[in-house]
């Protein structure tokens, strides 16, 4: 495979632009396009709903420092949005009239905030939380409001409540399903975030659901529930999940997943010729796994970029990575590696639940499928290499034995 001329890179998000960085890093010396529609430089997005909605910083993880795309002489374009991807004539245009020729393109156009298709979804005020101006928009609006309302109990709905929480709202959270992160954790693991959240004030309303926003004009100012209960809200956060950006790749004719992502082989390279997907949209094969994964997490963002630079460059490596998030909600972090499905895997559990001091795991045929650390910073070369090596151990040993021992 010959050196690529030009690469385009649609998304400047962290995968994309990790990517872009990890090209210079390897030598590359052609041209490099970074096209996003953000008007700020490449940045993290965890910190949007930990420390920066808490107030205690007002910056996000910026990717790489000011002035080194200019010194590395990467062409980011901020504030332009790619609209149409021709990949006959290996061209991208967008909506401020820029035409692109690539010898090579990577699409890492990421995920937005799922709407809630309800009467009043469309109000003036409603907020969702994605990018840097939201997340400093609601943490003014938290710090001014008496009543949050919160609908979705996942990732971001649990830690914006604890952030309004912080900045002493009375705070609300509405979802459908019995438990919070219900899906990710199961029963008994959720029922520590549940208790964790109502201990420090939050008013759950689970296993109901929205049947409309209400207000007017002026704006969002209450959630009536299908139970016929109304919550008046100076802030209404929807936060039930995000979908993959794939309109732009749908309409170019990549294949679509059954979740919505684009399909991408072991090395995250697509059907088309030259055309790779990372991130957030990247349904990708994954050979640990023996089937298409597609991770919405920082983590998975940050090493798919690393990763597909090499590829880009001629290499032909699997991605190999196992999914890794952490969270951040009061006293409670934790860190999750792996993937499990805890309606059938085995939880086993290390330390104590209700003293929120613990390690879980998930076991399927004798094997770790996915770790989860809480409030325990000790062991996190030792679950790494439990999951990634999907040791085969029993449930006692993981209960008693010397972690390191097991991998």
């Amino acid at each position: 495979m010959s050196e690529p001329r030009k690469i385009v890179i649609v998304g400047a998000g962290l995968a994309g632009a990790t990517a872009a960085g990890a090209l210079r890093e390897r030598g590359y010396t052609g041209e490099i396009l970074l096209l996003g529609s953000d008007r700020h430089r490449p940045y993290e997005l965890p910190p949007l709903s930990k420390g920066l909605l808490l107030g205690n910083t007002d910056e996000p993880d910026w990717v790489h420092e000011a002035g080194f795309y200019e010194e590395k002489e990467i062409q980011h374009k901020p504030g332009a949005t790619a609209t149409r991807i021709e990949l006959g004539s290996r061209l991208v245009l967008d909506d401020v009239g820029g035409e692109y020729r690539f010898d090579r393109l990577v699409l890492a156009t990421g995920s937005q905030p799922r709407p809630l298709p309800v009467t009043g979804g469309d109000l003036p005020g409603l907020r969702t939380l994605r990018t840097l101006d939201d997340a400093l928009a609601l943490r003014s609006a938290f710090k001014d409001a008496e009543r949050v309302v919160i609908v979705g109990a996942g990732w971001i709905g649990t830690e914006a409540a604890a952030a309004a929480r912080e900045h002493g709202a009375e705070v609300t959270v509405v979802d459908q399903v019995g438990s919070p992160l219900l899906a990710v954790l199961g029963e008994q693991v959720s029922a520590v975030f549940k208790d964790l959240h109502a201990e420090h004030g939050v008013n759950w309303r689970l296993g109901d659901g929205v049947a409309e926003f209400t207000g007017g004009l002026d704006g969002v100012t209450g959630v009536r529930l299908k139970s016929g209960d109304e919550l008046p809200a100076d802030v209404v956060l929807v936060a039930v999940g995000a979908a993959p950006r794939v309109d732009l790749a749908h309409a170019a004719g990549l294949e679509l997943s059954d979740d919505g992502g684009v399909c991408a082989d072991a090395g995250l390279r697509t059907a088309a010729p030259d055309v790779y997907a990372i991130g957030d949209i990247a349904a990708h094969f994954h050979p640990r796994y023996g089937k298409r994964v597609r991770v919405e997490h920082w983590s998975n963002a940050k090493w798919q970029g690393l990763h597909v630079a090499g590829n880009l460059l001629g290499e032909n490596e699997p991605y190999l990575k196992s999914p890794y998030f952490f969270s951040d909600q009061y006293d409670l972090g934790c860190e999750y590696r792996g993937l499990a499905d805890p309606e059938t895997d085995e939880l086993v559990v290390r330390g104590d639940l209700a003293a929120r001091d613990f390690t879980a795991f998930w076991l399927r045929d004798g094997q770790v499928t996915a770790a989860m650390n809480v409030n325990q910073w000790d062991d996190g070369d030792a679950l790494k290499a439990l999951v990634d090596g999907r040791a085969t151990v029993t449930a006692d040993q993981l209960r008693t034995a010397e972690l390191k021992t097991l991998g």
